[in-house]
């Protein structure tokens, strides 16, 4: 996913559905709390660590490693700008 539109889709919409069945009532607070986890500490931390090894900066066995509090900030510019980076960093 080193496409940066495709990695801010596929980070919104989910989001936008969530807060729209919300808002329509098709779920409760509580389904939204676990939606919400379930949305950062799962969903984002793959999306995030997939960005990251398809641009070679973590290999494919360290994604889990996003939950580590503090990793997303150490690779803030390539998460979130288009930098490309053909450098390994481990």
């Amino acid at each position: 996913m080193e496409n940066s539109k495709l990695y801010y889709l596929f980070m919104i919409v989910p989001l936008f559905v969530i807060f729209s069945a919300k808002q329509m009532a098709l779920i409760t607070s509580f389904e939204l709390l676990v939606l919400l986890s379930s949305y950062f500490l799962v969903y984002r931390t793959y999306i995030d660590g997939k960005r990251l090894a398809d641009k070679n900066l973590i290999p494919e066995s360290e994604i889990w490693r996003m939950l580590i509090p503090g990793q997303r900030f150490k690779y803030f510019q390539e998460l979130y700008f288009d930098k490309r980076s053909n450098l390994r960093k481990v």
